[in-house]
């Protein structure tokens, strides 16, 4: 590692950059090899940042939250709950109707709250629902 790259290695570690100072050398090389504009080298150095931030981000929340366990809807059994449509659950697992500011409502027997009653004791855990004298 040259002078100027251990430099600015140093550098994005201090800004609390690691992605970028990870990703510092390998495309530094490869603006070299196919002659990137600084704003170019710079913008895929920043993405390489932005992106570790929000897939990270997004792991740190779902940690944070607690869960009693993780599930993504690739584990979801369609075959044990035959009532709901994968088509239409792959469809809002793209998440239009975020972008769209549309309501999704979802209805089902209320004795099959699975996920439930481990949110409702950590609401009734949280000092802002418990009742102060």
């Amino acid at each position: 590692m040259s002078r100027p790259t251990s430099e600015l290695t140093h550098l994005f570690r201090a800004m609390k950059a690691p992605a970028a100072a990870r990703a510092l050398a390998k495309l530094a090389e490869r603006a070299r090899e196919e002659e990137w504009s600084y704003e170019r080298f710079t913008e895929a150095l920043l993405a390489t940042e932005v992106s570790s931030r929000e897939s990270s981000g997004g792991r740190l929340r779902i940690r944070a939250a607690r869960f009693p366990t993780h599930k993504t809807l690739e584990e979801f059994d369609f075959t044990f709950q035959r009532s709901v449509k994968r088509q239409v659950i792959e469809h809002l697992g793209q998440l239009d109707f975020l972008h769209a500011r549309d309501n999704v409502i979802l209805l089902g027997p209320p004795e099959h709250l699975s996920h439930c009653p481990p949110r409702r004791r950590h609401w009734s855990n949280s000092p802002a629902a418990t009742p102060s004298t």
